[in-house]
């Protein structure tokens, strides 16, 4: 069983709830607290040993590339008043670790994943979307490598949602579960609530075989009038195992509004340099 080494984070897209901050910043460097939310992916996935960062971008974008670069003016400032480098650690990447792909049309999530394919190759690899926010240890990919060493095949990440969200999620058909792990027997995208298989909702962690790349590259627009992952890992259902994995942890959706504010706050509440502040403001609101 071959490791995961390569990791793709689609983040082409243009962050229109979030107008007028994204107009000219991608939404993927909107803060909580005091990292970006493509930092917490990256992180995340250091973690579970990826090697290799694989970003699908479009226009605009640029300031993501910049993050992950040495900035010699700011380390030299910093430096010569004796301050720590440390904090930057985790932004700074060695040279080959981030490959930018540019994704030239918003053909959605599966056509992003496709447009990986030539990094990717014939390796198994892991898919990120930064919107969803995944606090947990180990982090959410880790637990889902750990489970692939034993499992092999492909993994998706599973929530319990609530039956009337079930139009905003892939949708698991379940077989047999065994604690955390549940076979896949079947993948819907946004199905109504009424037609749901069942309200295990697909977030946005995946480890994929790359036999998924020559369906994508042929594979027709589906819900939303987009290229769909979902109906693509569909296919691989019944040929290459499937199963889900149920994050033990917990998860923000950022890519709304009010799950970002929640995130920026819960996370804030765990720093015992910013808990009491924010508490103190918290009680008076």
């Amino acid at each position: 069983m071959r490791k995961i080494r390569k990791a793709v984070f689609p983040i082409g897209g243009l962050g229109t709830r979030f107008l007028p901050a994204t107009k000219s910043m991608p939404k993927e460097m909107l803060t909580v607290v005091d990292r970006p939310l493509i930092q917490y992916a990256v992180d995340e996935a250091r973690e579970a040993g990826i090697e290799q960062f694989i970003f699908v971008t479009s226009r605009g974008k640029s300031l993501i590339d910049d993050h992950f670069d040495h900035a010699f003016e700011l380390e030299e400032t910093m430096t010569r008043r004796g301050k720590s480098l440390s904090i930057l650690d985790s932004t700074r990447s060695s040279p080959g670790d981030i490959t930018i792909v540019r994704q030239q049309e918003p053909l959605g999530l599966g056509h992003a994943v496709w447009c990986a394919r030539r990094i990717v190759g014939d390796e198994p690899f892991a898919v990120l979307l930064p919107d969803d926010l995944m606090v947990g240890r180990p982090g959410c990919l880790k637990q889902m490598v750990d489970a692939y060493a034993e499992l092999g095949g492909n993994l998706i990440c599973a929530e319990e949602v609530a039956p009337e969200d079930t139009s905003k999620y892939g949708i698991i058909t379940p077989g047999e579960s065994l604690g955390s792990i549940t076979e896949v027997l079947g993948l819907v995208e946004k199905p109504a609530p009424e037609a749901a298989p069942s309200n295990l909702g697909v977030i946005g962690r995946y480890i994929l075989q790359p036999e998924v790349m020559d369906i994508l590259a042929s594979q027709e627009e589906g819900a939303g009038g987009e290229i769909q992952l979902t109906d693509a890992l569909a296919q691989l259902i019944g040929q290459q195992r499937f199963h889900g994995v149920t994050f033990s942890g917990r998860r923000y959706d950022c890519g709304d509004k009010s799950g970002f504010i929640t995130a920026t706050l819960a996370l804030a509440l765990e720093r015992p340099e910013l808990a009491p502040a924010i508490r103190a403001f918290m009680a008076t609101a």
